[in-house]
């Protein structure tokens, strides 16, 4: 039986499909994660324990298992583990994305300073350090700027500002963010520095491929409809495909992008602003979509198998997984396209800091003509933070349809169906004797 490693967090979406897509195939999956070593297999998934920040000792880990048992293709979900998986996978001598590409990739400044070097277009850009004092940064910005972490992930921690007071907010806010005990539990130095940048007009697309020994792979290229202009940047609905004309400047933009990080072989994830003919590309992940998102994808096979390292024909319609899958263990990727039929999936904000209490609606939703499923991932007495301090949503919703217009329309028809009950966060006062008592918030209702 052939074997896939898997590098991922505990509570990745994405382990699950993983695992169905892997039964399909008749493959097994080994996993990497960063589960405690401390207990015998605590998630009986009989997962190689490893530590983010550890990469030494994770790598060591990985490549002792990878020898003990033969592992045939290596897939890294999330940017945490990739500069682990480059790491392993060259030990263990499988294709994947070099050490320095999957360095630069999860470093937002490093991404900025090497396209500036291959003469790519990127907006001004100014790195500090969190202990910085952003009333002397100001004196050299221009506004409107974006500041924003250089290792969360999606938007998480990004801000716009459009003058030096809302700059020092912004700097302040983020600087709380990455002192959370959450944050600096991850033990990396990215945290201690963020980078400051000119804001880029237009809108926003997303790129899903694959790189096929330094070859571009375009897997769907989505649009994102919803405005992304601050003071806070949460992704909503995503939509493919988008017009063919925008769809190959995207493509070529991250083409050019993914060569210049040196990104060689393996998924990728990519966002660009556009504006007119302009592409700029912001950030070319060495991983592919996370969450549940990748769920809005289908490929079909649009040739005959020839080639021995290409599987048999298949009629039905495979999720993304497995042909991530296919691909680390060396199926080519250019026999496969994303089915024809326009599809998306809108990530459900969070609309205010509270206590998930639950949600109705949620089967009307289902019930729209259009819709494939509406996913609310949030758990009772969950606490719920949004942007720019929160790294999670409610839950998804998709959908598919005639046109992306269309798709679209669906997804905001959905959402509008739903109704959460979120309780306000209970507040901590002190009693007139001192001592200390939490006090009942008002129940903020149905949003």
């Amino acid at each position: 039986m052939r074997r896939v490693l898997l590098l991922s967090t505990t509570t990745g979406y994405q382990t699950r499909a993983f695992g169905e897509a892997a039964e399909r195939l008749g493959v097994e999956l080994v996993f990497a994660t960063d589960r405690c070593h401390m207990l015998d297999d605590p998630w009986q998934d009989s997962a190689i324990p490893i530590r983010f920040h550890d990469e030494d000792r994770s790598v060591a880990a990985i490549v002792e298992a990878g020898r003990a048992r033969r592992i045939d293709g290596l897939i890294a979900l999330g940017d945490r583990p990739t500069v682990i998986a480059a790491r392993a996978g060259a030990a263990l001598e499988l294709p994947v994305h070099p050490v320095a590409a999957a360095e630069i990739a999860r470093d937002k400044q490093r991404t900025r300073e090497r396209l500036r070097t291959a003469g790519l277009p990127v907006p001004w850009f100014l790195p500090s350090r969190i202990d910085a004092d952003p009333r002397r940064l100001a004196a050299s910005l221009t506004f409107p700027c974006v500041i924003k972490p250089v290792a969360l992930s999606g938007s998480r921690g990004v801000m716009r500002a459009d003058d030096p007071d809302g700059f020092f907010a912004a700097f302040d806010r983020l600087r709380a963010l990455l002192l959370l005990p959450e944050v600096r539990a991850e033990r990396s130095e990215a945290h201690d520095r963020v980078l400051i940048e000119g804001f880029i007009p237009g809108h926003e697309c997303a790129l899903e491929g694959l790189m096929q020994h330094g070859v571009l792979h375009v897997l769907a290229v989505f649009d994102k409809p919803d405005p992304l202009d601050g003071p806070f940047f949460e992704e909503t609905i995503y939509v493919t495909p988008i017009a063919a004309a925008v769809e190959q400047r995207v493509a070529g933009a991250v083409r050019s992008a993914a060569a210049a990080i040196g990104l060689w072989h393996g998924p990728i994830h990519a966002e660009c602003r556009v504006n007119g003919d302009d592409v700029v590309v912001l950030e070319v992940a060495a991983r592919p979509i996370g969450g549940l998102c990748s769920r809005a994808l289908r490929f079909t096979q649009t040739s005959l198998a020839t080639d021995r390292r290409r599987s048999s024909s298949t009629a039905a319609p495979i999720p993304l997984e497995e042909l991530l899958l296919r691909h680390a263990l060396g199926e080519i990727p250019d026999g496969w396209s994303r089915e024809t039929r326009p599809s998306g999936v809108m990530m459900i904000p969070i609309p205010a800091r509270g206590v998930y209490r639950g949600v109705s609606g949620a089967d009307e939703a289902g019930r729209i003509d259009g819709v494939d499923a509406v996913m609310v991932t949030a758990k009772p007495d969950q606490l719920l933070i949004p942007l720019p301090e929160g790294a999670s949503y409610l839950g998804f919703i998709f959908a598919h349809g005639e046109t992306s217009g269309s798709v679209e329309q669906t997804l905001r028809s959905a959402h509008a169906r739903l109704r959460f009950r979120i309780d306000a966060q209970l507040r901590v006062v002190q009693s007139a004797n001192g001592s200390m008592q939490s006090a009942a918030a008002p129940r903020s209702g149905d949003q």
